[in-house]
């Protein structure tokens, strides 16, 4: 390994929960994104030498920071003999419910595994993501940081093992996402959640993970659109995301298939038949917003296939 060696990778956000799928389904998106620039270093360990965009929020301590978390662990299980130096740009702000840690911690992982010449295989780097969440957010949970890695719609069929599965995605299967200026943890996001959920609601929600795969699976934009039922997390945590139901009513008489919260929120995603429905979604969500003198964030884009990419340096 040459010292001084440098890289710079995106990773996109993602989508987790997927309505029906909660801490089971995923998908990566094109943006936002978290920008990360990786330096190989003498001596052992991983150093974060800036983090921009992120306003103080994110823990300089690398045994804390998601990203950094993830680097050593490779590092440790390589048994690397030097170290790294990290600069990382937040293009989204954490708590958004796109997959902010999950982002930075592949970022990390993936220009690491770059540098020592794709050393590992994605499935062998998934492990040291779990543990960068655990450590982002207290839960081990796969979706974001599997959807971000391997991109595309994935589904998490087993913890016990990690059976991570990719599912094929419709060509013209576009997402419209609105981050609202609100602040939902993801401490609070879990808290809310009823402890027990009634047999009915579990198998409705089962039902509608099966239709969302043959929806996927035949190209069949109405059957997606009709698996797009929470009856686990929405109903609670609607609560926590002014004028959601509006937004997602407005989405929906704006041609979206269907859509619900992203992750534990406050984002919202609809997910759309074709690009022009997917910005006037994004556009008649955005007025929800406005009307309610709320700030936010539009971002469309198409399903992103391909997770974390290396970018050219910087002059």
């Amino acid at each position: 390994m040459k010292i001084g060696n440098k890289i710079r990778v995106f990773a996109p956000a993602t989508v987790a929960n997927v309505a029906c799928g909660f801490d089971v389904l995923g998908f990566a998106i094109d943006k936002p994104g978290d920008e990360l620039i990786m330096e190989i270093t003498k001596q052992k360990g991983v150093e974060i030498a800036d983090i921009e965009g992120d306003e103080g929020m994110l823990p300089r301590d690398p045994k804390k920071n998601s990203a950094t978390v993830a680097i050593q662990d490779y590092l440790d299980f390589i048994k690397a003999d030097f170290g790294c130096r990290i600069w990382l740009k937040k293009m989204m702000p954490s708590g958004s419910g796109l997959g902010s840690s999950a982002a930075s911690a592949v970022a990390g992982v993936y220009a690491i595994n770059m540098l020592c010449n794709e050393k590992l295989t994605k499935e062998e780097m998934l492990p040291f993501l779990l543990d960068a969440e655990k450590a982002a957010c207290d839960a081990a949970i796969a979706d974001n940081v599997a959807a971000g890695l391997f991109g595309g719609f994935i589904l998490v069929r087993s913890y016990e093992p990690l059976d991570i599965l990719q599912i094929p995605v419709p060509e013209e299967l576009w997402c419209a996402v609105i981050h609202p200026d609100v602040v939902v943890l993801t401490k609070d996001a879990r808290e809310i959640l009823p402890k027990e959920i009634p047999l009915a609601h579990s198998l409705r929600q089962s039902a509608n993970v099966g239709g969302m795969m043959v929806g996927l699976l035949r190209g069949d934009y109405d059957l997606i659109g009709r698996s797009l039922v929470d009856y686990i997390a929405e109903p609670y945590r609607s609560k926590l995301i002014p004028g959601f139901y509006e937004m997602k009513q407005a989405a929906k008489d704006a041609g979206a298939l269907g859509g619900s919260i992203s992750g534990s929120g406050p984002s919202v995603f609809a997910l759309c038949h074709g690009k022009e429905i997917a910005h006037n979604v994004g556009d008649a969500m955005k007025k929800i917003m406005d009307e309610m003198k709320i700030g936010s964030e539009v971002y469309v884009s198409k399903v992103n296939s391909h997770g974390p990419k290396v970018l050219p340096m910087a002059d």
